[in-house]
């Protein structure tokens, strides 16, 4: 289908919305916005802050809407299942935050969904889109590295505990499937193969898993960790250095993307951009041109989901409270 504006609305008035929000301020002529809560001071509140062009009270009534082309889910990943499938019979192109479903049983239905509708699903994983993650991908191809050996991304702060991340039923996992997924992507797509995961466990394993260890095995030889917690304390609440360590030479960064420096047969620092740090714009950019144009995206809905089962094995190994009947 041919547009040349989109008339989107967002299912869920929380802290997400107003980042995407933000950054869909650089798309006006792109893309008008609307807002969905089941809280009607929110959702108008949400429509007036924020420039929006109208609002909903109710999701179904967003989705029923002939105006809407584009649905962004932004709610618990509880939720993102029904809600996509719903959008997509309602002949909807879907937008859906990660972690887009807690399980990989999940993905199956949707693209059946997808298939039925001709419609679009899109994940929000915007580490994809970081300046960081294409810096890496290039030193990697380049064999400036030599051999790697070891792959290091520590991805340890301290996050407060509350809300729907909290609520195991609500979110669907632990801190691993919420922020873990990220760095995952980032794991996953360096240019090394995935062999095999493992997942490690820390402290007392009651409620819902703030920490985790995964072992990957890659299939060129080299060996990776991700070191990934929301309990530890961190330098300015997230600067950590993570390492890609190889035959020739290594890689050294700041895992949130703010410069990567390359030691060993020669030295270069590399400082990868701080105006969009965080990928929003290149991710909405990219959407935006497949809503309007047709062609694939660079996050797919196959690459969200093999993060996801990443998750899961890694579960299996190191499962969380209540998390066995999930993943069995």
């Amino acid at each position: 289908m041919s547009r040349s504006i989109i008339n989107l609305a967002f299912l869920g008035c929380g802290g997400i919305t107003r980042t995407h929000s933000r950054t869909l301020r650089a798309f006006r002529d792109k893309v008008r916005c609307f807002y969905a809560s089941r809280d009607r001071v929110k959702a108008d509140r949400f429509a007036q802050e924020l420039g929006g062009v109208g609002s909903f009270h109710t999701y179904e009534a967003a989705l029923a809407d002939e105006r809407i082309d584009t649905v962004v889910i932004a709610t618990p990943p509880s939720t993102h299942l029904d809600l996509t499938i719903a959008a997509l019979d309602h002949g909807k192109d879907v937008i859906v935050e990660k972690p887009a479903f807690p399980r990989v049983s999940d993905f199956g239905a949707v693209r059946a969904a997808r298939q039925r509708s001709g419609r679009r699903v899109l994940v929000a994983e915007n580490y994809c889109y970081k300046p960081l993650a294409a810096v890496l991908q290039a030193i990697v191809a380049s064999g400036v590295l030599g051999e790697i050996r070891f792959v290091h991304l520590d991805a340890a702060k301290r996050q407060p505990e509350g809300g729907w991340r909290a609520d195991f039923q609500e979110s669907g996992g632990g801190a691993l499937l919420e922020g873990g997924v990220h760095w995952l992507d980032l794991l996953v797509n360096l240019g090394l193969h995935v062999e095999t995961v493992h997942g490690f466990r820390p402290g007392d394993w009651k409620g819902i898993e703030r920490s985790m260890l995964l072992v990957i095995e890659y299939e060129q030889g080299a060996v990776g960790t991700l070191t990934h917690s929301w309990e530890i304390p961190s330098l300015l609440r997230g600067l950590r250095l993570s390492h890609i360590y190889g035959t020739r030479a290594s890689v050294t960064f700041e895992s949130n993307g703010l410069f990567a420096l390359i030691t060993g047969s020669h030295t270069k620092l590399i400082m990868p951009g701080l105006r969009d740090i965080g990928g929003y714009r290149a991710m909405f950019r990219d959407f935006l041109e497949v809503l309007l144009t047709g062609r694939e995206p660079l996050m797919t809905l196959e690459r969200a989901q093999r993060s996801v089962e990443l998750v899961e094995t890694s579960y299996r190994d190191a499962p969380a409270t209540h998390l066995l009947e999930t993943v069995s």
